[in-house]
């Protein structure tokens, strides 16, 4: 049985293989490529990805969730949204979304969904996202869950002839669970 998590609006799943074009296009759009190295852009890499987050799903004990988000009532391929267990109940997340359905609050839906899903059922402590600090929208969707900026790292990227910053946001369990509950 595959894995999916429900929202009000949306429901994000298990990538399978009929999500691999919507990927691919969702990486190939210069908009969303602002923030990437071109190679993890490439239609090749794209491909690899899909596979990747298929297998990692078959996985036990799991330690992946990168969910393709779609609609709840069309079914439509919107973008993708990820949690990543790591050491010592720490969590890192994020997400994507094909242009037209960025700024519309389905980020927002997508993230606190699966951010209830690791700190409720999976146990995380801590989840954190790292962004190029100019990925302003990355950095608001993040404040709006809650997160606070841990971190600046100067300089640590380089890509696309230059060097990048990169900003490190962070929230815990009981700080998401109080938000939450109001």
């Amino acid at each position: 049985m595959n894995f999916q998590l429900e929202t009000d609006h949306f429901i994000l799943r298990d990538f399978c293989p009929k999500d691999t074009e919507h990927y691919v296009k969702q990486c190939q759009d210069p908009k969303y490529q602002r923030f990437y190295n071109q190679q993890d852009c490439s239609e090749h890499k794209s491909k690899q990805l899909v596979e990747l987050f298929i297998s990692q799903a078959q996985q036990t004990p799991r330690q992946q969730y990168h969910l393709a988000i779609t609609d709840k009532l069309t079914g439509d391929y919107l973008g993708i949204a990820g949690l990543r267990l790591e050491e010592e109940q720490q969590a890192s997340i994020g997400c994507g979304l094909v242009r037209g359905k960025q700024g519309k609050g389905a980020s927002e839906e997508a993230m606190t969904a699966l951010l209830k899903f690791g700190f409720n059922k999976l146990g995380v402590h801590r989840a954190y996202a790292e962004t190029l600090s100019e990925n302003r929208a990355a950095i608001r969707l993040c404040r709006r869950l809650g997160m606070r900026i841990e971190a600046k790292l100067l300089e640590n990227r380089y890509f696309k002839g230059r060097w990048w910053d990169t900003t490190i946001l962070a929230i815990l369990a009981n700080e998401f669970n109080s938000l939450t509950k109001r």
